[in-house]
């Protein structure tokens, strides 16, 4: 992690920059704070990559929101289900549902800075062999593709006609990818595939209903992770999403919700050597009614 340095009679340890990528914080600010002492977080040369899903169901969406933004370049969030949920809510676009905890962030005076904000983070992000999305990507995206797919979204998100799109993003049709696609069908896809991909089949059937663990996959679908010839797999994928998945670290994988606001973890993993860091997460903190209801990220979604 470091290295020693002669300086006459003393030593000096030399401690390198390191890349810690976190799992879905969801408003548990409290705990993303312990994670970072855990972790020794030096502001000044080490980065933090989140997996998107900075708000929701957790108790603190708005100091989440404000102290990821005012962390600058030292911090990359991808966009997840409950992110753009919150980008859907304040515009409008659709109604709070009951689990929602995301009227700390709709009242407070800096709202329109933090969504414009979080409006502009991206659907992926990659460096190297590295790449971070929310949920997942499609069997047939190698990351190239899934880089320029993203970039459509993000397009629209940013534009000036982000509000048009956000009122059409929900639902789960169409179910699967294809390069004829346009308009919003396309765009949906797209999105639906990144935050909130779980079952797929080897086709690229997405299945939105199975909330699970992996061994409650219906007939003809697997984990997308776990499909044969996934075009991605020469990178390793980041990403959070499947709290009822849990910690999965694998070769080519480092899927990292191990469900905080579920009573469970926050886990962070520093990219250089894959060390493992947790904090225990406080119960009751979110809305959490049944493990079914784990995974509904919105109406629709």
């Amino acid at each position: 992690m470091g290295s020693k340095r002669g300086l006459g009679d003393a030593a000096v340890i030399v401690r390198a920059m390191a890349t810690y990528a976190i799992g879905d914080v969801q408003g548990s600010f409290e705990e993303l704070q312990a994670l970072l002492r855990a972790f020794g977080f030096d502001r000044a040369k080490d980065r933090l990559w989140f997996v998107g899903d900075l708000v929701n169901r957790g108790p603190a969406s708005l100091a989440t929101l404000r102290f990821v933004r005012d962390l600058g370049d030292r911090a990359v969030t991808v966009l997840g289900n409950h992110d753009l949920h919150l980008l859907a809510l304040a515009q409008g676009a659709v109604e709070a549902r009951e689990d929602d905890t995301l009227g700390d962030v709709i009242a407070a005076p800096d709202r329109d800075a933090l969504l414009d904000w979080l409006r502009h983070r991206p659907m992926v992000h990659v460096v190297a062999t590295h790449a971070l999305v929310h949920a997942g990507l499609l069997p047939q995206w190698n990351v190239a593709t899934a880089i320029a797919l993203a970039g459509e979204v993000e397009t629209e998100l940013r534009g000036p006609r982000h509000k048009e799109f956000l009122a059409q993003l929900y639902g789960s049709r169409p179910d699967r990818w294809n390069d004829k696609l346009r308009g919003i069908d396309r765009l949906r896809v797209i999105v639906n595939a990144m935050t909130r991909l779980r079952f797929c089949t080897p086709e690229g059937v997405m299945e939105f209903h199975t909330k699970g663990e992996t061994a409650e996959a219906p007939p003809g679908y697997l984990p997308w992770f776990e499909v044969p010839g996934r075009k991605s797999a020469d990178h390793t994928l980041v990403c959070g999403h499947w709290s009822a998945l849990g910690l999965r670290i694998a070769p080519n994988l480092l899927a990292l919700d191990s469900g905080c606001v579920w009573g469970g973890k926050l886990s962070a993993v520093r990219l250089e050597d894959r060390r493992l860091y947790q904090i225990p997460c406080a119960t009751g903190s979110a809305h959490a009614k049944s493990p079914a209801g784990r995974a509904r990220p919105g109406p629709g979604r």
